[in-house]
């Protein structure tokens, strides 16, 4: 379940220890994104790492964002796969980055590499993610803070890989968390985290490869199947478990349709989402079922 990293990056600071609080996340009116228009700009990125740790689990945190001036940015929430690392992402989150969004991955203490790889700790990920997503919100209150009002609080999406993608639908499961406004689950499964889909209306776009031999594509079918909300499902006929996320044309595929699906989803731009058919169709690599 592991990708390639790639890409250097201008940025960073001093990694930086959380304070403890309430994991409990607000809840957020039950509204879609109002109209709006994402930035058509390419953003130069900048990368910050930080120490979170919630109940002694430790959460060293990478976020990717866009390196300017002014504007607020909605907020991705980012899960890895078992073995993996954010890092193993770099290509396919810089490029959400530069289109006007801020990245949090945390690297997860029992499912990263170099860990011990504990699969079932999995099932406490989406409680480690919200507490994560929590402290990164709370940023944009803290006076001199680069991400002082610079994030759109009020717009959030999850989203993750593999076994990350199984922490994602558990943020809409077992571990609701009641900010989330859209969700992108790569190569992911229900294992676990059970259909139980509940709360707000919150868009959700599913990416697989028919050819994965670690999460089956049927399984990735049956949890898209199951989504009681707009969905979509992205699919690669000759994908594979990691090389759409790491790879030329199939990456390109991937990148372009999840960067409409988020600039629809956060921004509100209607525009974009007419959008999603055409990113997904480029080079004829991926089928699209649409009900968003």
């Amino acid at each position: 379940m592991l990708l390639p990293a790639a890409c250097a990056l201008d940025g960073g600071d001093r990694p930086t220890q959380a304070r403890p609080v309430a994991e409990e996340p607000p809840a957020e009116p039950d509204e879609p994104a109002p109209p709006g228009t994402a930035p058509t700009e390419r953003f130069t990125v900048s990368k910050r790492t930080m120490d979170f740790a919630r109940d002694g689990r430790a959460l060293p945190t990478t976020i990717w964002h866009p390196k300017a001036t002014e504007g607020e940015f909605p907020v991705v929430i980012f899960s890895h796969g078992l073995g993996g690392k954010p890092a193993d992402y770099t290509d396919l989150l810089v490029k959400w980055a530069a289109a006007g969004f801020v990245v949090v991955a945390p690297a997860y203490p029992n499912t990263t590499a170099g860990s011990q790889q504990n699969p079932l700790d999995v099932l406490n990920q989406p409680a480690d993610a919200a507490y994560v997503l929590t402290e990164v919100l709370k940023l944009n209150e803290k006076d001199g803070d680069r991400f002082a009002g610079r994030l759109r609080t009020d717009r959030v999406a999850a989203a993750g890989h593999s076994a990350g993608g199984i922490t994602t639908i558990g943020e809409f499961t077992r571990g609701r968390d009641k900010r989330l406004d859209a969700g992108i689950v790569l190569a992911g499964s229900t294992l676990g985290v059970g259909t139980g889909f509940s709360g707000k209306e919150t868009p959700m776009l599913f990416v697989h490869g028919e050819l994965d031999q670690v999460v089956p594509y049927s399984s990735g079918k049956s949890a898209f199947d199951a989504v009681p909300w707009p969905k979509a499902m992205l699919t690669l006929p000759q994908g594979d478990h990691v090389g759409a996320l790491s790879e030329g044309d199939s990456l390109t595929v991937v990148a372009g349709t999840t960067i409409e699906f988020l600039r629809w989803s956060l921004y509100g731009d209607t525009a974009a989402k007419t959008r999603i058919p055409s990113a997904a169709a480029k080079g004829d690599l991926a089928e699209l079922d649409d009900q968003l």
